[in-house]
């Protein structure tokens, strides 16, 4: 099977626009599945008149739809470690929990949609997923979480096991039993899984707004933390339009509104640049209509092509911001620019900071740990700008750790 096409649908009427965009895909012959991640009202289900589960179910032809179920996915994870965490429980005098009644932690719904996106079994993959700032969240997690666990327990499992008598008598209390480190091996694997489908070529954001309501700084901080984590914008859809024949309309207060509409979509237009804008006009009648209107004759993307090569500089294995790219100005200034693009990016947001061979970059609500490309290791910050949605940062080269020229 060929790699997943991931489609997540983020925003304002995200799941019209989910199941529309599924429907499409499918209609083009592509075996597609509609997973409702963030669907709290089971407005998808009413869209598609079934009652969804976490298993697929037929919706229509090579259509299939499934739930994410928070519950069940987190009482599966326990189930693997609940004899072993049960003696640690007995040590401290806990009683551990029956199963009737588990309930889901924090975060249990996005580990639950990391996995689904890894394990989906499917040509097309559309996801009506969380707000913008919980998906970005979500897809953050799996580079996170691999960087605690390359701290807290790194993979010098021998070494740990040789110490273990030793540690113990130290600090006198039982060290880690193998089982942990087996644990750290299978959530390594796990988050890995996870890690590929999050930066998979295939792997897009479509945001969803509403046409008349939406606002500028706040698509613009989204792209912004998108761009951050190397996530590919593929659309922007603005729902709920007025039809264009409104602006003639013979009444003067619908065609004044019908008008700053067109003039506000035609600025989010200009500002999105290469990223394509898609309109759904009111009244959203049936799934077929939207999915004409969105993706039908003329309309501006459908199942995109993967974007190659968006990954940038890479450096220990991480995704870097995608197409960020190292400029030598050694000769004409002495200096390397490291240069990110974060469009949408607001100076007053930027947080940056040098740390080792670490640049912490944070940008509004957003921060990453990003690795250096080895040149810039050797060198030390000397400025950074803002420019056309693209951040340049200065490095000059350490004498101490640069190397001379022949003489």
């Amino acid at each position: 099977m060929g790699a997943t096409r991931t489609i997540l649908v983020s925003g304002d009427g995200s799941a019209t626009v989910a199941a529309a965009t599924a429907l499409h895909h499918a209609r083009q012959g592509h075996r597609t599945l509609l997973l409702a991640a963030d669907d709290p009202h089971h407005t998808v289900d009413a869209l598609l008149d079934t009652r969804l589960t976490a298993e697929p179910a037929p919706c229509a032809d090579r259509l299939t739809a499934a739930r994410i179920d928070e519950r069940s996915a987190f009482t599966a994870a326990l189930d693997g470690y609940r004899d072993r965490i049960a003696p640690v429980l007995d040590l401290i005098g806990a009683q551990p929990l029956d199963p009737e009644e588990l309930t889901p932690l924090p975060g249990t719904r996005q580990l639950a949609l990391l996995h689904a996106l890894h394990t989906a079994d499917a040509e097309v993959l559309v996801v009506a997923a969380p707000p913008p700032a919980d998906l970005i969240a979500a897809l953050a997690l799996p580079e996170q979480l691999d960087r605690y666990l390359a701290r807290l327990l790194p993979e010098q499992r021998q070494a740990a096991r040789a110490l273990r008598p030793l540690l113990a008598a130290v600090a006198g209390v039982p060290m880690p039993a193998d089982w942990l480190f087996d644990a750290r091996t299978a959530a390594a694997g796990a988050l890995a899984g996870a890690r590929a489908a999050v930066e998979a070529p295939g792997t897009t954001v479509r945001l969803t707004v509403d046409a008349d309501h939406h606002t500028a700084d706040e698509l613009r901080r989204i792209r912004a933390g998108l761009a951050l984590f190397g996530h590919r914008l593929d659309a922007v859809v603005a729902h709920r339009a007025l039809p264009a024949t409104a602006v003639d309309s013979p009444d003067p207060w619908l065609a004044r509104l019908a008008v700053r509409q067109r003039e506000r979509l035609a600025a989010l237009a200009g500002e999105l640049g290469p990223v394509p804008l898609l309109v759904c006009d009111q009244p959203e009648l049936t799934l077929e209509g939207v999915a004409g209107q969105l993706y039908g004759p003329g309309a501006s993307t459908g199942v995109l092509p993967a974007a190659g090569g968006a990954a940038g500089d890479v450096a220990g294995g991480a995704r870097g911001v995608a197409g960020s790219r190292v400029e030598n100005r050694l000769d004409e200034d002495g200096l390397l620019v490291w240069h990110l693009p974060l469009p949408g990016a607001d100076r007053a947001d930027l947080d940056l900071v040098r740390r080792g061979d670490e640049l912490v970059l944070g940008t509004g609500p957003y921060r990453r740990i990003l690795s250096l490309p080895s040149a810039l290791r050797r060198c030390t910050v000397s400025g950074a700008a803002l420019a056309d949605g693209v951040l340049s940062v200065r490095f000059a080269p350490d004498p101490a750790l640069w190397p001379s020229a022949p003489r």
